[in-house]
This record gives C-alpha cells, sequence and structure tokens, in this order.
C-alpha cells in the first residue's frame, strides 16, 4: 500500500497549516492511501537546534520519512520564506533523504505577497534532498481557512479546488511510482 507522511512545518499550536495538512490527510484515506501527520513543532527543540539527527525522535521522524513513498511538506510563509523550524528538520535529513519521493509542497500566509515562496525558497531545497518529483504546490491564503469545532477545517471553496487539483496531480505522481516499482 502507498504511503505518505504529510509534515506540517508551523511552530504554532494553534496553526491554520496543520489544520490544512490534517486534511490533506483525511483526503488520502479516503482515497485508500496511508497517510499519516508529523508536526515538527512536536519533536524536541534542542535536538533540532543543535542539529542532533541522532536523537531517538528525530531519528523516528526521519525513519518515517524513509518509509514514505510520498511526502507533503507544508509550511505556514514568515518573511518570504518556510519555517525556520522546517528548515531545522530538512537541514538534518541526508542530502538523498528525499530521493525517489513524490512530494506536495503545501503554503499557507497572509498575503499573496508569500505566493511564489513555494518556487522560490521550498522548491529548491526538496529538489536538493533528491525529490524525484516535486508536484505542482498550494498555496492558500489564511483567511480562506476556517477552524471548527472539534479540530475540523472548513476551506473556501476557490481555494479548495486549488489544493484538490495539487493532491491530484500528486495522487498521480504516486500512482506512477507504485506502477513503476510494480514494472520492475
Amino acid at each position: 500500500m502507498t504511503s505518505v507522511l504529510a509534515i506540517s512545518g508551523s511552530p504554532s499550536v494553534d496553526s491554520r497549516t496543520a489544520l490544512v495538512t490534517g486534511h490533506l490527510v483525511n483526503l488520502l484515506a479516503a482515497r485508500g492511501i496511508a497517510a499519516r501527520q508529523l508536526a515538527v513543532r512536536e519533536l524536541p527543540a534542542t535536538e533540532l537546534l543543535a542539529g542532533r539527527s541522532d536523537s531517538p525522535a528525530i531519528r523516528a521522524a526521519a525513519d518515517a520519512l524513509a518509509t514514505a513513498e510520498g511526502v507533503i511538506v507544508a509550511t505556514p510563509v514568515y518573511k518570504a520564506s518556510y519555517t525556520g523550524l522546517l528548515k531545522s528538520f530538512l537541514d538534518l535529513l541526508p542530502q538523498s533523504g528525499l530521493a525517489g519521493k513524490a512530494v506536495l509542497p503545501v503554503a499557507t500566509g497572509g498575503s499573496l505577497a508569500h505566493l511564489l515562496a513555494i518556487d522560490y525558497a521550498l522548491r529548491p531545497v526538496l529538489s536538493a534532498l533528491g525529490a524525484r518529483h516535486v508536484v505542482a504546490g498550494c498555496f492558500l491564503l489564511d483567511k480562506d481557512i476556517e477552524r471548527l469545532a472539534g479540530g475540523a477545517v472548513r476551506i473556501r471553496p476557490e481555494a479548495e479546488l486549488r489544493l484538490l487539483d495539487a493532491l491530484d496531480g500528486f495522487v498521480d505522481a504516486l500512482t506512477i511510482r507504485t506502477d513503476l516499482t510494480r514494472a520492475r
């Protein structure tokens, strides 16, 4: 069965990015794809900042990433880039940490001024880590994401359509990867 690790790089406990990441995990599960969420903010800060990739918690997160066939990397945009928290985690991965994987970048932000952060800040790092295919990402405005009771989320219809289109491209990339692996 295809597996996906959805990484939320938001440092906030009350994160719209984490809500969207959870929403994507649920959408994948509805399609029969095993997916789970990793909130980088729940990893030990001392180990992240000290670059201790041998820490048990960091090692477990890296192992979960290594066994996933696809990865969603979701981040809020701060100061025109992805979060430092996410960068700290990505820096602990081996140079080929995303080798052979399909990757879906997702970003949230307060204004359209941050729209290009996926392509100019995040995509180069994902490619440098060896991602086989970084699919077209999705940027969502904070105002399009509404927190509902019980941790649920509602995304404005036009933003939800963009998110679903990006997810479709990601699932297609996963399917191609699975078909190629079976053909070998």
